[in-house]
């Protein structure tokens, strides 16, 4: 008689995400909570271990330095709140992207890290960090204009990242210089503005 082959055994199921991904969690909102109360000049990785409940290891472990973990916390705030869309159309895209991003620096944390960028870093490596961001930001959103020249709505060779420079510029004034919320219908105007001018209307 052959003897049975034995059971394979059943494969561990991991849960999503896991620890790891709750402890990245929770330190980014501390990250972001310590940027709203002191701002992000004065952000220390001892500061956001204790409101993360974590261990200041922790956060060395994996950021490395307080420059890398602002850049990260920046970069998920930002992605989260002011999504690049992709409509099929320019003139929607740029529109919803400068509603979102009206909408971003009226919160507490999008004005905190607006008025940030305004007043600037004199550490050089929190200044790098700065530019590491703003550059990331500007890639990501510039794909909706790669998108429109793609489809025919704007020339060849249209400076994607002027575009969108043009678009943001007027919506972060606003937020940040005028102190004041931009109007319904503004972000639409601007948008065909600025589509007007690259068409060369």
């Amino acid at each position: 008689m052959e003897s049975e082959e034995p059971a394979s055994p059943e494969p561990v199921r991991r849960r999503p995400g896991g620890r790891a991904a709750r402890v990245r969690e929770a330190v980014l909102a501390a990250a972001a909570e310590a940027v709203i109360e002191h701002g992000v000049a004065k952000l220390t990785i001892a500061d956001v271990a204790a409101r993360a409940g974590v261990n200041e290891t922790t956060v060395y472990r994996r950021w490395g330095t307080r420059e890398n973990l602002v850049l990260d916390a920046l970069r998920t705030a930002s992605d989260q709140g002011i999504p690049v869309p992709d409509t099929g159309d320019v003139h929607t895209d740029l529109t919803t992207f400068a509603t979102a991003l009206a909408d971003y620096l009226a919160t507490p944390l999008g004005h905190a890290v607006g008025r940030a960028a305004v007043l600037g870093a004199d550490d050089p490596a929190l200044a790098e960090a700065w530019r590491t961001f703003w550059q990331a930001r500007l890639d990501q959103a510039a794909v909706m204009i790669h998108r429109a020249v793609d489809r025919g709505e704007l020339p060849a060779g249209t400076d994607a990242a002027l575009a969108v420079e043009l678009v943001a510029a007027p919506v972060q004034s606003r937020a940040l210089l005028g102190h004041r919320a931009a109007e319904p219908g503004f972000a639409g105007r601007l948008a065909a503005a600025v589509l007007d001018g690259l068409r060369g209307r």
